[in-house]
Formats: structure tokens, sequence, C-alpha cells
């Protein structure tokens, strides 16, 4: 029976001053009778707009048919006949903007929840399925994966399927890329990441960790080693920073750092010994998602007090509406139309506050959101102990200046073909945040579905 319900079946969650000091997943998930009657409101619609709104094509009404049938495993397999990586994509996408943005549902009241559904079938599956990833027989051709972030693990588990020897290089000790650096785990449990990594292994994937592309072996070093592509999806670890005074201090940190040393070193968990500053007062300079992540991480870590500092108003901040919905409620303060001028350090070289002057938006600028303007005369002192750059990231160059005719463009990103993700060098193709800069999981993987195929076509036309 439909579910004309206007409104989404809630998802469960922490309560959020219980959640706001410890790691556990802040969603619960949805039962089976939610999952049931939310997929009830999906309408079946004949053109599907929702599919042309997912960057990897999943079909949405037929998977969403299949959970209202309570056919719970079709329906996970019909996920990924297209999506390698359900579990991930049913917690992190921005659905609102990519597949619930195009419901027709979403007209008249609020759009059926694709994520929540996508997320409860990979979760089911992994409860339940007693069917193990079987290795597909290789068809001799080898390719080399720089990176094992969502573009990376995307384009490996399309290639493998049509039985291709791919290898996986990863600059780190554990592969997952941005899932498990960047992601906080009451976000993305890494179990959840590893699970998806071990699949692929147990399909054929070879995963090399510790291996830096560009400094232990070059691109022109694989090729030489027999493999005929090689694709980049080294993602976009490089911080930006502020260039003001005192951003050199104890207690200044980079997003990147900062989630890295919580998210992949465990600093949260008392038997690693990853040294973290346990600030009591934390300014998170930056409106993006990624500040939200480290907001509410600081506030985890014991912090009375953490602010996030960003120069325009709640109407222009990037993140989320869920993420900044959640920080709200976890009590993280918003310090708006607020610019940092300086970081401000004691005598032993410590963060002791953060300078800022008050803004105000004038006309808008190429981005169509308005420029911020500095009042004259409004500056003061924010009285924290740590500071967190989240103002964005650029690809690393390292894999440029080790590649001969490997062209990138003003920001460092490396330049491909839209429609192939074909580079300016032969052979080599790339997706992701190492094309595009720092933008969202689902964007990557359906760069690295793009450079899949064109991988196979053009190994196709070289026999």
């Amino acid at each position: 029976m439909a579910n004309l319900s206007p409104k989404k079946n809630p998802m469960p969650e922490q309560e959020p001053l219980v959640r706001n000091k410890n790691f556990q997943e802040v969603a619960t998930g949805y039962t089976q009778e939610m999952a049931m009657d939310e997929a009830q409101r999906c309408l079946n619609c004949k053109k599907m707009p929702c599919v042309s709104g997912c960057p990897v094509n999943v079909r949405i009404p037929e998977f969403i048919a299949k959970v209202a049938a309570g056919e719970f495993e079709a329906a996970y397999e019909i996920i990924t006949s297209t999506n390698s990586l359900p579990a991930v994509c049913g917690r992190v996408c921005p659905q609102e903007n990519q597949c619930e943005g195009q419901c027709v549902r979403g007209k008249k009241g609020e759009p059926v929840g694709v994520g929540r559904l996508e997320r409860f079938v990979a979760d089911w599956h992994a409860a339940h399925s007693t069917t193990e990833p079987q290795p597909v027989p290789s068809n001799g051709h080898r390719v080399a994966i720089i990176g094992s972030g969502p573009a990376g693990l995307t384009c490996a588990g399309d290639l493998v399927k049509q039985g291709y020897d791919v290898t996986i290089f990863e600059a780190f000790h554990k592969a997952g890329g941005v899932l498990v650096y960047g992601i906080p785990e009451f976000r993305l449990p890494k179990a959840i990441v590893q699970a998806e990594v071990d699949n692929l292994q147990k399909m054929g994937v070879k995963v090399v960790t510790n291996a830096v592309i560009g400094r232990a072996m070059s691109i022109d070093e694989l090729f030489e080693d027999g493999f005929e592509a090689v694709f980049i999806g080294s993602g976009a670890g490089l911080p930006q920073f502020l260039h003001i005074p005192g951003e050199n201090l104890l207690g200044v940190y980079s997003t990147n750092e900062y989630l890295t040393r919580i998210n992949l070193m465990k600093a949260y968990l008392d038997d690693y010994d990853t040294p973290i500053k346990k600030a009591k007062r934390v300014a998170v300079v930056g409106g993006g998602n990624v500040a939200m992540d480290a907001a509410r991480c600081a506030k985890r870590m014991g912090a009375d007090e953490v602010y996030i500092v960003y120069r325009r108003s709640m109407d222009e901040l990037p993140a989320r509406k869920e993420e900044v919905h959640h920080a709200v409620e976890e009590e993280i303060i918003f310090k708006l139309l607020n610019n940092p001028v300086a970081v401000l350090g004691d005598e032993n070289g410590w963060v002791k506050g953060l300078e800022c002057v008050e803004m105000e938006l004038g006309e808008p600028d190429d981005s169509g959101r308005r420029r911020p303007i500095p009042k004259e005369g409004s500056n003061f002192v924010l009285d924290v102990d740590a500071v967190i750059i989240a103002i964005g990231t650029s690809p690393n160059p390292l894999i440029k200046s080790t590649t001969a005719g490997l062209e990138t463009n003003r920001k460092g990103c490396i330049v491909a073909d839209e429609a192939t993700m074909a580079t300016s060098r032969e052979g080599v193709f790339a997706g992701g945040d190492a094309v595009t800069g720092a933008a969202t999981v689902i964007l990557a993987m359906g760069a690295g579905k793009t450079a899949a195929q064109s991988i196979v076509e053009y190994i196709q036309n070289k026999k």
C-alpha cells in the first residue's frame, strides 16, 4: 500500500548531548518496518529523475521497489550493479543535492529517503548475507590505481568485475583514503570502509600500502613494470592556510592533520598513543563539511566551547544542512560574519586567542555569494587555546613534479577530460579530488566509474 505521507520516516539518532561525548555513529539506521514504509513513498516515476541525479546512476526506483516488497538482498544486488560502496554512500552522500533533489515527492513535501534506504540495504546485507565475493577470471591486462579513496576503490571495483588485474597503491598504512582519514567515526564507521576494501580484495584487487607514488615509484616505472594503464585518484590532501600572523604557533592545526590524528591514528582512544592537544576552547575556521567534522570532533575530544568562525552568514554556509543541524544540536557555537586576522600566542609559543574582525556582506562575487567586507574598528579577540584551519585543500604536487607530460591547472589539479577522465599523458587517467579539488565522495566515485570504462576501451583499442 502506498505511503502518501509528505514527510520522510525520521532517522533514529543518539541524543545530541549524549553523542557529543562519544564517537559512536550518530544515526542508528532504519528498522525493517521503517525501511519498507519509507520505500512505499516512492511513486516509481516513469522518467526516474532521481537516477539522472545520481553520479553513479544507481537504479533507484528498482531497488526501492524491492525494499517495499521486503526483498532486501535483491535490492542490494540492484544497487551494487552500479555502486561499489553503498554503505558509504548511504551515509555521506549529499543526497539532497543529487538523487533526492530530483525526487518528485520533494515538490510538495519531503523527497523519498533514498540515502537512508541505501544505507539500510547495505547494512542488512552485511548482517545477513553469507555469500562471499568471488574472484573474476583474469583477462591478463594489468591496471595500476594510485590512491584508495572513493575514486580509486570505485575504479578498481568496476575493473576487477571485468577481469582486469588491478593493483591499488596507497600512501598511508591503511586503505580507504579520505574515507578513513577525513570522515569521523560518528559519521562513517571505519569497519564499514574496511569491509568494502576486503570485498574488493576477495574479488582479486591487490592493495599495496605505504607506497608513495612519485617517491617510492614513478608513473613511468609503473608502465615499465607492465601496467597498461594508470588511474590517479590521489585526492587533495595538501592543506591551505590563511597566511596570517601566528599561524605557526603550537596548537594551530590544519583539518587534515587534526582529523587524521583522530580518525586514522585513533587519538580519541586511550590505548592509542597519538599526540593531540586536548584543548578546552577551540576555533574552527571555515564553513564546509570538513569544518563541521573538525568542530564536532573537538567537542567529542573534551572541549568545553567549540566555535565555527566563518566570514559569511548562515545562508552562504557551504556545509550540508544536515551537518549544520547536527552541529547546532551538539552545542557548536557559530561565530558568523567574522574573519580571523591573527592568531595570538603566549610566552611559551602556544595559542591563547584568535583575533577576528566583524564582516558585512556586499555585492556578489564570481561564485554568486555576497562578498564579505571588514567593518573598520570591529576587531575583537576570541579566547581559545587551539585553532583548526578548514578553508580547503589542493592536490599534492608530487605526482605532477615526477611525471613528464602531465598537465595541471593553476590550482595544481590534474587536467582530465570530463567525458573520459583521460589526461594529457597517454594511458594515464585521473579523477576525484585530484582533478576537481576537494569535492564529494559520490562525485569522486562517478569519476572513478567513468575512468574504469575509458580504461577498458583504451586497452581494448590497443590490442
